[in-house]
């Protein structure tokens, strides 16, 4: 029964607010004069109707997988990490600097500069877990500060230190230190291997070895994780500094495989964007990467959507937000007492029927 109400929280609350989201979606659209069956057909087929749009999909999706996973680990943990967006970027500078300033190419220039980004981003994020365990300064607080610091620090490189002439941006990288695409004629890059792989390692880690079993009662109650001899501070420091550090290797593919340069507006949102989708997939690796592939379909597809039906792309704005409320709604509403005192009544008539 245990199992069950578990599996009602990961998949149905967010299922169900993807379903609400779309019928008042619909109904938004049918106040449009638009028919709802039509533009959402075009919706799913400007993101999946052909490779090149599957391409442009999964590239969508690529950065909003590392952010979202950067939220979710550090949130198994029972910290707040905000600072996606500034470790994000943190990633993309570091990145930038290795590939334009290093000399290497190839295989060892990309391997080195996503390297720079992973570090970058680690220790950005190990500035707000010091301060917390040391200091007991409020991480989130400190977190979303350390985003305008990243994007003015960003901005001083970008229209100073090593502008293009008198472009407000940087040079483009070296072509030998671009990510390749892992089909010639589609455009996502290994990057969104790499968010596959990160997301996969997470949910082994946080399930299946002891260490994350740990690392998750910590983040369920530190009180009882320290009376039971568990390292708290550690383990808090730890998940500030591989959230940060998945955070600063999403910037660093997103720099080498699709952006290739430092400019205005790079990153802007990944890192909230991220909280949101860590919070409707109910802090699941797995269920993380999906949503953060659903939310890019919903942005890819809705220009198609728009051309083909007239239904303005805010309307898809509309559905993003529509579900991140009722999925933190449904979230609340899970966890309320009535409610589990409900499932727990109606799960054992199921079984007694079945008998």
């Amino acid at each position: 029964m245990q199992k069950l109400r578990k599996s009602l929280g990961s998949f149905a609350v967010p299922l169900l607010s993807i379903l609400l989201a779309f019928l008042i979606g619909a109904v938004i659209m049918a106040a449009l004069g638009a028919n709802p069956l039509t533009a959402v057909q075009y919706l799913f087929k400007g993101a999946f109707g052909s490779r090149a749009n599957i391409g442009t999909t999964l590239t969508k999706a690529t950065p909003l997988m590392f952010t979202a996973l950067c939220a979710c680990f550090a949130y198994k943990c029972g910290v707040f990490n905000l600072g996606g967006e500034g470790q994000f970027l943190m990633g993309s500078i570091a990145a930038y600097l290795t590939a334009y300033a290093s000399g290497l190419t190839g295989f060892a220039g990309i391997a080195a500069a996503l390297l720079a980004g992973t570090l970058a981003g680690g220790l950005w994020g190990m500035i707000p877990g010091i301060l917390k365990i040391t200091r007991g300064q409020n991480e989130m607080i400190i977190s979303i500060m350390l985003n305008y610091v990243a994007t003015l620090f960003m901005g001083v490189i970008y229209t100073s230190w090593l502008r293009d002439a008198s472009v407000p941006q940087t040079p483009l990288i070296p072509d030998a230190v671009k990510l390749p695409r892992v089909v010639p004629d589609m455009r996502f890059t290994w990057g969104f291997v790499l968010a596959l792989a990160v997301g996969l390692i997470l949910y082994y880690f946080l399930f299946w070895t002891g260490t994350g079993f740990k690392l998750r009662a910590v983040g369920y109650n530190m009180t009882a994780s320290r009376f039971n001899g568990f390292p708290i501070r550690r383990f808090i420091l730890t998940s500030f500094i591989v959230s940060g550090a998945i955070a600063g290797l999403g910037g660093g593919a997103e720099l080498l495989g699709t952006q290739f340069r430092l400019i205005n507006g790079f990153g802007a949102g990944y890192g909230f964007d991220g909280v949101a989708m860590a919070l409707i997939g109910q802090l699941h690796p797995v269920s993380t990467m999906v949503v953060a592939l659903f939310f890019a379909v919903l942005r890819v597809g809705s220009t198609t959507m728009q051309a083909a039906t007239g239904v303005p792309t805010s309307v898809s704005d509309i559905i993003q937000a529509l579900v991140i409320v009722f999925s933190v709604a449904g979230m609340a509403l899970t966890k309320l007492p009535e409610f589990e005192a409900w499932i727990g009544r109606l799960l054992p008539e199921r079984k007694e029927g079945k008998k």
